[in-house]
C-alpha cells in the first residue's frame, strides 16, 4: 500500500479474479450443500462490491457504521438522538426502516452519493428524488439506477442525508431489522451489516438473549468485524443496568465474541417529536465523536474489519471449492452411470455375434438355402466345382439366396442393436432417476425414447459394412485365376462366407442340433474361403471385417447415449474447485498484508475534532 492506503498492483487482480472465479462457477446440482453453496457464492460477491473493494481502493474514505438490530430495540430513535433531530422514521407499525438512510457530512456526500459501496442500490434523497448523476463519484461498477419513493423502493435503493452534525470522516447507515417480517429487508440488513466498517449493535434490556441477535454477532466474531453494542431500554430502577451490563458482557466472552465497547441506555421519556434527550446517549455521542477526531484509530478499524472480511472471503473461497468438486464428482458419478449402461449394451451385443445365436434361425436357413446341407459330408475335395453347380441351380427362377441369406443376417444385427441399446437407455435413464441430480437432468426429458430414424441409421451402418465385406472380397479376388473362381460363384456368395465366418471365428457354439448343424455350414463356407483364398489371407479378412464392424457398432451406441451426453455436456461449467483454492490462498496472502501493514493511514484532516452533537 502507498502512504495514503491505496491497494498495490497485485491486490486488485487478487480480487479481481476472484470475482471472475465466482461469476463463472456454476452450482446446478441439487445435491446436499448446494443451496448453502449458491448463497456464499452470492454472499462473497456482494461482500467483495459492496465493502472489500471500495474499503481495499479507499482506506482513507469515511468509516461506515452500520447501526443494526432486532425489531423493536429502537435503532432508529437512537440515531435520531444522535443527529439531534427525527432524520429516521420511527413508530410501532413494522417495519418502520423501509429504506436504509445514510446519514454523512455534507463535505463527505461525494464518497457515498456514487456507487463506491453499495453500487446495488440506488442513490435517493429524503424526498425519493434520484442523486443527480453530477454530484457522483465516477462509479466503480456502474450505478444501479435510481428508483422513486415509498415502500416500492425499500430493497433496491439508499436515502443519503447530508447532516452538518455528523463529523467529517464518519458516516452512520439506519440498517432495516434483521429480523424484519420482510424477507427483503432482512437481507438488504445482512447486506449492509456486510458493507460496514464498524456494527453499531443495537439490542435491548428484555430481548438481549434473542436467537436472531446472536447468530448475527457470531458471524461478526467470525469475520473479526469491530462491533460496539448497545444495550436499549434499561428500565429505569436501581441496580438494574449494573445487573444486565455484566451479564451481556459474559454472554458475549462465553461466545467468544470481541466488542469494542458496550454501552448502556436507560429507557427515557421521548418528547413529542419521538426524541430522546441527549443525555440518553450522551456516552455513545461521546465515543463517535472521539472516534471521528482519531484518524489514526479510524484507520485501524477500516483495517481489522477490511482483513476480517478478506479472511472470511478465503473461508467461503474455500467451502465453494469443497462444494465445486463434489458438483464435479456427482457429474462424474452420472456420466459413469451412463457409460456402464452403455457399455453393458455393448456387451451383450457382442455376446450376441460371438455366442453363434446369430447363425440359428432365419440366417441358418438361408445360408443353408446357398450351400445345401449335405454337400459338406461328401468331402470338400471338388468343393468349388459343386457350390458353383449348387448355385446355378438355386439361381433358376428364385431370389439370389445369398442375398436372402446377407438379408437376413443384416435384419438380424440390426434388431440385437436396436433391443440392446434401447435396454442401455433405460437402465442409464432408471439410474438417473433415482437420485436428485440425476432427476434434474433427466426432468422434461425422454432420454430413453428411440429417436426417430434410429433403426434406419442401424440398418444403414449393418449394411455399409456388409459393403465393406463385399468390397474386400473384389480386393481380394484382385488377381486373375481367383477372379475368375470368384465370378462364378458369385461376390455375394463369397462375402456373405465371410460375414458367416466373422461371426463364427469368435463364437463358442454349444451342443445342439440346430446349432451343430449351423456350425457345420459356417465351416462350408470357412473351406469355400480358405480354397479361394488360402488361410493367411482368409484370417485377415475375418480381422478387417470384424474391426470395420466393432467401429460401426460403437458409434451406433454411442449415438444412442448422445442424449445423456448431451445433457451432461450442459455442465461444462461445473468445475472451478483449483481456482478457487488459489483464489483462497490468495485472499489469506491478502488478509495477512492488511494486518501487517503499519503505513496505512487516513489522510489527515478529513475528521472533524468537533462532534457537534444533538442541536
Amino acid at each position: 500500500m502507498n502512504d495514503r492506503g491505496s491497494i498495490t498492483t497485485e491486490q486488485p487482480t487478487v480480487l479481481g479474479t476472484f470475482a471472475e472465479d465466482l461469476r463463472s462457477l456454476e452450482l446446478p446440482l441439487p445435491i446436499e450443500g448446494a443451496e448453502q453453496a449458491r448463497r456464499e457464492v452470492s454472499g462473497a460477491l456482494s461482500q467483495l462490491a459492496d465493502h472489500v473493494a471500495p474499503r481495499l481502493a479507499s482506506l482513507d474514505a469515511p468509516l461506515l457504521v452500520v447501526v443494526g438490530g432486532s425489531t423493536g430495540a429502537g435503532k432508529s430513535t437512537l440515531v435520531n438522538a444522535l443527529v439531534g433531530h427525527p432524520v429516521s422514521r420511527t413508530g410501532a407499525i413494522r417495519p418502520t426502516t423501509r429504506r436504509p438512510v445514510l446519514l454523512h457530512h455534507p463535505e463527505d456526500s461525494a464518497w457515498f452519493a456514487g456507487s463506491r459501496i453499495l453500487p446495488g442500490l440506488a442513490r435517493v434523497r429524503g424526498d425519493g428524488q434520484p442523486v443527480a448523476a453530477q454530484e457522483a463519484l465516477p462509479p466503480a461498477g456502474g450505478d444501479a439506477g435510481a428508483a422513486g419513493a415509498g415502500d416500492e423502493a425499500a430493497a433496491t435503493s439508499l436515502e443519503l442525508r447530508a447532516e452538518p452534525s455528523i463529523p467529517r470522516g464518519l458516516a452512520i447507515l439506519d440498517a432495516p431489522d434483521i429480523d424484519s417480517v420482510s424477507t427483503g429487508n432482512r437481507e438488504l440488513a445482512r447486506q449492509l451489516l456486510r458493507a460496514a466498517d464498524l456494527w453499531l449493535f443495537v439490542t435491548t434490556a428484555n430481548r438481549y438473549a434473542d436467537a436472531v441477535p446472536w447468530e448475527v454477532l457470531r458471524t461478526a466474531a467470525e469475520r473479526d468485524v469491530t462491533v460496539a453494542v448497545v444495550m436499549n431500554r434499561i428500565p429505569d430502577r436501581p441496580g438494574v443496568a449494573e445487573e444486565l451490563g455484566p451479564d451481556l458482557r459474559a454472554m458475549l466472552d462465553r461466545e467468544g465474541i470481541e466488542v469494542a465497547r458496550l454501552f448502556l441506555v436507560v429507557e427515557s421519556e421521548v418528547d413529542e417529536r419521538g426524541m430522546l434527550p441527549a443525555a440518553a446517549v450522551g456516552e455513545l455521542t461521546g465515543h463517535l465523536r472521539d472516534l471521528a477526531a482519531d484518524a489514526e484509530g479510524r484507520g485501524a478499524i477500516a483495517r481489522r474489519t477490511l482483513a476480517g472480511a478478506v479472511g472470511r472471503l478465503a473461508g467461503s473461497a474455500r467451502e465453494i471449492a469443497d462444494h465445486a468438486r463434489m458438483q464435479e464428482s456427482e457429474r462424474d458419478r452420472l456420466h459413469a452411470e451412463v457409460v456402464a449402461a452403455f457399455a453393458d449394451a455393448r456387451d451383450r451385443i457382442e455376446q450376441s455375434i460371438g455366442d453363434g445365436s446369430l447363425l440359428r434361425g432365419e440366417v441358418l436357413a438361408r445360408w443353408q438355402d446357398v450351400v445345401g446341407t449335405g454337400e459338406f459330408f461328401r468331402g470338400v475335395e471338388s468343393f468349388v466345382g459343386r457350390m458353383r453347380d449348387r448355385i446355378g441351380e438355386m439361381l433358376s427362377g428364385r431370389p439370389a439366396p445369398s442375398v436372402a441369406a446377407e438379408q437376413a443376417l443384416g435384419t438380424s444385427l440390426v434388431h440385437v442393436v436396436i433391443d440392446e441399446t434401447a435396454r442401455g437407455a433405460e437402465r442409464a435413464e432408471q439410474s438417473w432417476r433415482s437420485s436428485p441430480a440425476g432427476r434434474y437432468l433427466a426432468e422434461g426429458q425422454d432420454l430413453s425414447r428411440i429417436p426417430d430414424g434410429y433403426g434406419e441409421e442401424v440398418a444403414a451402418a449393418v449394411r455399409a459394412w456388409q459393403g465393406d465385406v463385399l468390397e474386400l472380397v473384389r480386393q481380394e479376388g484382385a488377381d486373375r485365376r481367383t477372379q475368375a473362381r470368384l465370378m462364378s460363384l458369385g461376390v455375394n456368395v463369397v462375402g456373405v462366407a465371410l460375414m458367416i465366418a466373422v461371426f463364427a471365428s469368435t463364437a463358442f457354439i454349444p451342443t445342439g442340433l440346430e446349432v451343430g448343424v449351423g456350425a457345420g455350414t459356417a465351416v462350408v463356407g470357412q473351406k469355400l474361403l480358405e480354397t479361394l483364398f488360402g488361410d493367411e489371407a482368409v484370417r485377415r479378412m475375418a480381422r478387417i471385417a470384424r474391426e470395420r464392424l466393432t467401429t460401426r457398432l460403437d458409434s451406433l451406441v454411442a449415438g444412442r447415449s448422445a442424449p445423456f451426453e448431451d445433457r451432461l455436456a450442459e455442465l461444462s461449467g461445473i468445475g472451478g474447485a483449483e481456482a478457487l483454492d488459489a483464489d483462497a490462498d490468495a485472499l489469506e496472502a491478502l488478509a495477512a498484508e492488511i494486518r501487517e501493514d503499519r503505513g496505512a493511514r487516513p489522510e489527515q484532516g478529513t475528521a472533524s475534532a468537533d462532534w457537534e452533537g444533538p442541536r
